[in-house]
């Protein structure tokens, strides 16, 4: 009986390794560029017009918003304070104007520095996609039922990890879309829903980054036949959102205070980049 069950969790861990070795290669792009990968088979992508929509919708939010702020302010004077300098409010709608129209070009150099990041991460746990999974089945089926059991609890928590990347994908996915319409926070003085918009977008790429360096090391380690290992670290890259929330939250000080903290942790990943190199 121990036999047949070993040979049956064999047989379908065996189907399961033909997808995991596709999956490996492409969790960076899958989490970071979701749209690519929702393309009609003709080559249409319906994405592609739903940000020209909301860019064109945040845009024009961020001008009626400035026109009735400056007409409130400074003629009806009910808003505001009207002694305080026009230009205040023009450099926030120029600031809030350019974030709009320029974040797909800094959401590149942020998905470029993530992917960096992930690899050098990667290479520094010893982690690789190309891994001997016939061998790893053939030990499975000579140690015994209990590692099997094992084997298969490890391929069920991958599998769900996974669709939790794909729905990593999607939520990273509607922060970009939904960006432009965020920017109209940036005409306030306290920066509205931009700080914590911001502050959502930048836990979701760490989490990318912290979820994928622990998956590719459970891997490892299932490799290794430290199977327990393997499956702690799949269920706490499951949980990473929910851990990273607890201390990823916004904190005192403006909006500003937020895009200087923002600047200055790029700085600082670029120096320790070079320091490794």
């Amino acid at each position: 009986m121990e036999v047949i069950l070993i040979l049956l969790i064999v047989a379908l861990l065996n189907g399961a390794v033909v997808f995991i070795d596709s999956m490996l290669s492409d969790l960076v792009p899958i989490t970071l560029y979701a749209d690519r990968y929702m393309a009609g088979r003709d080559g249409g992508n319906m994405v592609a017009v739903l940000f020209d929509i909301f860019m064109g919708l945040g845009i024009s939010l961020i001008i009626l918003k400035f026109l009735k702020k400056g007409f409130e302010c400074y003629v009806l004077w009910t808003d505001g304070d009207p002694d305080s300098e026009p230009i205040y409010l023009v450099t926030r709608f120029i600031q809030a104007s350019v974030v709009a129209v320029c974040f797909p070009l800094l959401y590149g150099w942020m998905a470029d520095i993530v992917a960096e990041v992930t690899d050098e991460l990667l290479s520094a746990i010893g982690a690789s996609t190309n891994y001997d999974w016939q061998t790893w089945l053939n030990g499975i089926s000579s140690e015994g039922i209990v590692t099997a059991i094992f084997g298969l609890i490890f391929v069920i928590s991958y599998f769900i990890l996974y669709f939790q990347f794909l729905m990593r994908g999607l939520e990273i996915l509607i922060l970009r879309i939904g960006m432009p319409i965020a920017c109209v926070g940036l005409l306030d003085n306290d920066k509205g829903v931009f700080r914590s918009y911001v502050m959502k977008f930048f836990q979701s790429a760490f989490s990318v980054v912290v979820q994928i360096a622990l998956c590719k090391l459970g891997v490892g380690m299932v490799m290794n036949f430290h199977i327990l290992w393997g499956i702690a670290c799949i269920a706490l890259a499951i949980k990473t959102p929910r851990f990273l929330s607890e201390f990823m939250v916004p904190t005192g000080g403006g909006g500003a205070g937020v895009v200087n903290n923002v600047y200055h942790s790029v700085q600082l990943i670029g120096m320790a980049k070079k320091l490794m190199k």
